[in-house]
């Protein structure tokens, strides 16, 4: 009985803990127009600066290849003569969060070559580069490798490797929406796929150069293709694929 009354106080207060975080900011995607007092569009390859956006991605960003359907975000990829096209869009330098639970429901597209992600970057990265600002990977998919989740950070004292990382499998990710999420604090990040634990980073030693997670990061939605880690062969049989995007919220 005591066990069982101890249990009970731990869920009460677990549960207690929950209900204090309050939603503090969401993306509903309810209208038909994206609202860039929030959201910026990144264009293009990246390059002259960081061509094929640093992972030899294939896609050229545009401002034409989403819409707005049912309270949705959706991001179309397409094969467009020899390019692939396709949509990125960030909250850099308008909507910045430091800890909290930050969480997406999306369904993701799939076909060999496809690359959805959802993910953060440090707001210094002007500063100080990546990987010193950090990065921090909710959710990447990749089409050849189907059943499966990725979720990494990327960190200086990993120089861009993915060694904080977790490939987590479910058999039915394909199949509608799904919750991906992280609750992030001062000592630790922790990836949810719906309610399942899927990965706690918690570096023993906390520095710049192992922790760069102690300051505001924003938020990056986009759909690639090819790539050093979505690729590099890429099935062009399967397009136009579609990434939909319910919402965004953040909780503090």
């Amino acid at each position: 009985m005591k066990k069982i009354f101890i249990l009970i106080m731990i869920s009460s207060f677990c549960f207690a803990q929950k209900i204090k975080r309050k939603l503090v900011w969401e993306e509903n995607f309810n209208k038909n127009t994206l609202n860039e007092s929030v959201w910026n569009f990144e264009l293009g390859d990246g390059c002259p600066n960081l061509c094929g956006w640093g992972n030899n991605e294939r896609q050229i960003y545009t401002t034409n290849n989403h819409e707005f359907k049912d309270g949705n975000l959706v991001i179309e990829a397409r094969k467009e003569g020899e390019k692939y096209t396709s949509t990125k869009i960030t909250t850099k330098e308008k909507k910045e969060f430091l800890y909290g639970r930050i969480e997406a429901r999306a369904k993701l597209p799939v076909g060999h070559g496809l690359w959805p992600a959802f993910w953060m970057l440090g707001a210094n990265i002007d500063e100080v580069k990546w990987p010193k600002t950090g990065e921090i990977d909710i959710l990447e998919y990749i089409g050849r490798d189907p059943h499966m989740v990725y979720t990494t950070l990327h960190t200086q004292d990993s120089h861009g490797n993915t060694i904080n990382t977790k490939r987590t499998p479910f058999p039915d990710i394909e199949k509608g929406y799904h919750i991906y999420a992280i609750e992030w604090d001062k000592d630790k990040i922790d990836f949810y796929v719906d309610k399942t634990l899927v990965y706690t980073f918690n570096p023993p030693v906390k520095n710049d150069d192992t922790w760069p997670f102690n300051k505001p990061f924003y938020i990056i939605v986009n759909l690639a293709v090819g790539g050093n880690f979505g690729g590099p062969e890429v099935d062009d049989k399967v397009f136009p694929q579609k990434y939909f995007i319910d919402y965004v919220r953040v909780y503090q």
